[in-house]
């Protein structure tokens, strides 16, 4: 028997099926987001939070007059997710002085986590709430893709003395107008690669986590993590889990991830077990290193239930309403969790990276008040705080450094993005900039209750990345839409502008070094392209063109970029379903849990 995905997670393949009881164990089923760049959505069951409904797409936003220059380049990004969805933010410093402080409520003194541990324990009763820096990168060493994302060293095993940090890259930041290490390879013209059969078990089940190195395509399946060959496919390695993984970070650190997962597997008497474990996998040895838990703020004995997980440099982080922990990603050390406080504020969900971001949440009922924070990744202790305006009732953050937190103010964002304001703060917690997309000409989204799930926003070169809505384009039939910025100094839009073309429509994956690197899904007669857009001219290069042979092109078309996860490296595409399960019937074309493709 098997359990469902976590919120915002759809049937795989599409399916329109309700969705089951959330991780923690609740029958209540969760709401699926819809909208998002044009793809229709999969219909939700009733919310169990607002949600907005899609409204009809609109012309994108015509560029705004020139911003102020945004500076150049400061650094290479990590790569990946989201994937989970698309290509997940990429983080980029950006130095300023901002408005009025507005500085919120501290974040509650710290105290040890309980130490891992590996027993099977029941789940609790606490209801689940809804709701990269630009890492530098020296030249052909290290990337990492987030989605989840990837990782690249040059040797292929890691083993050089420039280990990646959290997000993957090592410490060097590339010079102004670095292209990054993606080369155009001598045939553009990709080939399949291999394509996974997707599991089939009876109920939707989460199958969220993907990371790419040299040599090596790693996913999450069911109840297991494999290792495959980038080459022919072949199985080099399989981690099994106790239960059914139930999430997994964007993030690698020393060429380390971490996953969550259940205890045990379902039975007829425990049907949901809470999402209780943390794990960390070596990516190259194909290994679970450790695992355990720690009792919740308001669990008593029982540990915590957890809904993300995070890294930053050394620390792991899980957060969820019963409580957040951190641990040693070396060893599964505990180094701390928030303490209760008489203000009944917690810690509702941390994002990794150069940095380490949480969305606190302070108050009871409908009186609470949330700040966005920076930790110090080993103590927990903040560094800065931002209070957000009263009534924003979720917060994600799309960026940790700079710190970039989106929110739905006053419920006017539209095409069910989830966002109507991005806002930008400095170190000190000051804010430098606001930015609005509630024109609703924007098509990036985040994923309302989790805080470290936002797709279609990539961070470099100072600015916000981010596509437009689809639109009609000149062709008579088909859409299109257009890759837009926006300077995080001024919050302005800028003219940047670079276009999907006629019948394609385009979303960005992840920043190498000043140049973008977008996917561009193909209408009904091609294929997909992979291409890398100069962050100074928005000239486009492409990388990949995959076959528009039938099969080829069905198998590709077969994943909905809101609930997939897009990984491209050194000429190899992996494209990835985050949740899995039996189909409804045996008559519809194959379902894959990825498929590939190889340009040489």
């Amino acid at each position: 028997m098997s359990t469902p995905p976590p919120p915002n997670q759809p049937p795989a393949g599409g399916f329109g099926a309700p969705q089951d009881p959330p991780p923690q164990g609740f029958g209540a089923p969760q709401a699926t987001p819809s909208g998002g760049f044009g793809t229709p959505p999969v219909p939700p069951v009733p919310p169990t939070a607002p949600q907005q409904p899609p409204v009809p797409p609109t012309v994108p936003a015509v560029p705004a007059a020139p911003a102020a220059p945004a500076g150049p380049p400061q650094g290479q990004p990590a790569y990946g997710y989201p994937q989970q969805g698309y290509g997940y933010p990429q983080q980029q410093p950006a130095p300023g002085a901002g408005a009025p402080p507005q500085f919120g409520a501290p974040t509650a003194p710290m105290q040890a986590a309980q130490p891992p541990a590996a027993g099977a324990p029941r789940g609790g009763n606490d209801k689940r709430t809804q709701l990269m820096i630009v890492g530098a990168a020296l030249l052909a060493i290290v990337l990492i893709i987030a989605g989840g994302f990837w990782y690249v060293s040059g040797d292929g095993d890691g083993g050089d003395d420039k280990r990646p940090t959290a997000d993957g890259s090592p410490s060097g930041k590339p010079a102004a107008g670095t292209p990054g290490s993606e080369k155009v390879p001598a045939n553009v013209k990709s080939k399949p690669l291999f394509n996974q059969p997707n599991p089939t078990p009876e109920e939707v089940v989460t199958v969220a986590g993907s990371w790419l190195t040299d040599t090596t395509y790693v996913k999450s399946d069911v109840s297991k993590v494999v290792g495959y060959n980038t080459v022919d496919g072949a199985k080099k390695w399989e981690i099994p889990l106790p239960g059914e993984l139930c999430g997994a970070t964007k993030h690698v650190s020393d060429n380390k991830t971490a996953i969550l997962f259940r205890p045990t597997q379902p039975t007829p008497e425990a049907k949901y077990p809470a999402c209780t474990e943390v794990g960390v996998i070596d990516l190259n040895a194909g290994k679970l290193l450790w695992s355990g838990n720690a009792k919740g703020a308001t669990t008593g004995d029982r540990p915590a239930s957890y809904y993300e997980v995070t890294l930053s440099g050394q620390t792991v982080a899980a957060g969820g309403t019963s409580g957040g922990a951190a641990w040693n990603l070396a060893d599964g050390k505990s180094l701390w969790t928030p303490k209760v406080d008489g203000e009944g504020c917690y810690d509702s969900g941390y994002a990794g990276g150069e940095a380490l971001g949480v969305i606190r949440k302070c108050g009871r009922g409908d009186n609470q008040t949330l700040y966005a924070q920076t930790l110090d990744p080993a103590t927990g202790a903040q560094t800065a705080s931002y209070k957000l305006s009263p009534g924003i009732e979720w917060a994600s953050i799309v960026s940790t450094k700079p710190l970039i937190v989106a929110a739905d103010v006053g419920k006017t964002a539209k095409n069910a993005s989830g966002v109507s304001d991005l806002f930008v703060v400095d170190p000190k917690g000051e804010l430098k900039a606001r930015i609005s997309l509630a024109s609703g000409n924007f098509g990036g989204k985040c994923g309302g209750t989790e805080v470290e799930k936002c797709n279609g926003f990539v961070v470099g070169n100072g600015k916000l990345y981010l596509p437009s809505i689809e639109h009609q384009g000149q062709a008579e039939a088909g859409r299109t839409n257009e890759l837009l910025s926006f300077d995080l100094e001024t919050g302005k839009q800028t003219t940047d502008r670079a276009d999907a073309g006629e019948r394609y429509t385009m979303f960005p994956l992840r920043m190498d070094g000043s140049h973008i690197i977008a996917y561009k899904e193909p209408p009904y007669d091609k294929g997909g392209q992979i291409v890398s857009i100069d962050g100074a001219t928005m000239k486009e290069t492409v990388l990949m063109e995959n076959p528009a042979e039938k099969a080829s092109r069905t198998a590709e078309t077969g994943f909905s970029p809101d609930f997939s996860e897009y990984r491209y490296h050194n000429g190899k595409l992996f494209i990835s379903r985050t949740t899995a399960r039996k189909p409804y019937s045996d008559k519809g074309d194959p379902e894959y849990l990825f498929v590939s493709f190889s340009a040489s």
